[in-house]
């Protein structure tokens, strides 16, 4: 549980001499509002920058952030009491089954030459979804990307991996992004269960040995991050209650029409919410003849509509909060705002005010309120 970091050390002091050594601490939301810059870094958006609302530093009165490269990990365990395992989609990952192969060591990269032409993504065809996690976030129940971890080994299936493309280098054009550099290669996996957690098998497609690397659950995080890079476990999300929102590039869905998908394609600019932790949103638009100053200053607590709050697709803020097409460019947009309800259950109003700074993308600006 966390507690108002901005009140000032009397105020602490005489808050705890209200309560006797029994009684918990009532946890306190923000007394103010904030305006937050997520450190995206420009137009390769090379990090993710997870954010708590509720977590204000005292010296710049600013929310707390979080920060890792997104090339930094590429597998994720659920600590959870199931057994599932998801793919970095900031990074445009990928994966499938390898038919037929039941001993990872005898994986050739000859035995999966005609897979790895379709285990891509941005191939404009829905079949590729089924290589992905399931972008709506509901990664217990996908039956895409990787299955559930079975209890009998000889159930695990060994999968070919696409790690994905490197952040990019090199000088991007004011108001457009550039995600994807090189490809950075494939890999082998088999994962299997333990008592304690998971036991991680990977190497090269044509490597003859194994390294295998046992992750024991942790139940203060949604997921334990790996690297299979670097072959080791990396510390990338806060802790579970700890985080609300993260600014992130993402492998969506994308449609070229009402009901027609064309697969997996991947997202600058994006917004996912901790739906692990409770964490939902829903979009406000404006009054017809409104502005979005007086939409969003008159808004209160008793205004929130309950049955609106997207609780079951952490895409609920995703890229709605701005656009990249018409004759202004990329920009926020001016007739919507949001709410969101916290991990800890408490109520904001958020407005986006910028994706840009001096034309350059990867430089958003949002403020918000407590309700």
């Amino acid at each position: 549980m966390k507690y108002l970091k901005i009140l000032s050390l009397s105020l602490i002091v005489a808050l705890q001499s209200c309560f006797s050594a029994d009684e918990d601490i009532v946890v306190i939301p923000p007394a103010t509002g904030a305006t937050a810059e997520p450190n995206v870094g420009g137009a390769t958006e090379p990090n993710q920058v997870w954010i708590d609302l509720s977590d204000i530093d005292p010296v710049t009165g600013k929310p707390k952030q979080t920060t890792n490269v997104r090339t930094d990990w590429e597998l994720g365990f659920y600590n959870g009491d199931e057994f599932r395992v998801i793919i970095n989609g900031a990074i445009g990952m990928a994966v499938a089954k390898i038919p037929n192969a039941t001993n990872i060591n005898a994986v050739k990269a000859s035995d999966v030459s005609e897979l790895t032409k379709v285990v891509q993504i941005g191939t404009f065809t829905s079949s590729n979804l089924q290589y992905i996690d399931n972008p709506d976030g509901n990664f217990l129940t996908q039956t895409t990307g990787i299955a559930e971890i079975k209890a009998n080994d000889a159930d695990n299936a060994i999968y070919l991996v696409n790690m994905g493309r490197t952040i990019p280098t090199g000088t991007v054009a004011n108001g457009s992004v550039s995600l994807t550099g090189d490809a950075r290669g494939w890999k082998k996996i088999q994962i299997l269960r333990t008592n304690t957690g998971y036991k991680l098998r990977y190497a090269n497609l044509d490597d003859t040995q194994y390294q295998e690397y046992v992750i024991t659950k942790n139940t203060d995080y949604n997921f334990n991050f790996f690297s299979l890079q670097k072959g080791i476990p990396v510390e990338i999300q806060p802790k579970k209650n700890n985080w609300d929102i993260v600014f992130t590039a993402f492998t969506n869905e994308v449609f070229l029409g009402p009901g027609q998908s064309a697969g997996s394609y991947f997202y600058a600019d994006f917004i996912t919410t901790n739906m692990e932790s409770g964490v939902g949103a829903y979009q406000v638009n404006v009054p017809s003849g409104g502005t979005l100053d007086q939409a969003y200053g008159a808004f209160k607590l008793s205004d929130i509509d309950q049955s609106q709050f997207i609780f079951n697709d952490h895409r609920a803020l995703g890229d709605k909060w701005r656009t990249t097409t018409g004759a202004n460019g990329a920009q926020t947009y001016s007739d919507r705002f949001f709410v969101l309800k916290d991990a800890e259950g408490f109520f904001y109003k958020i407005r986006f005010n910028a994706m840009t700074k001096d034309g350059v993308r990867g430089y958003p600006n949002f403020e918000f309120e407590p309700l």
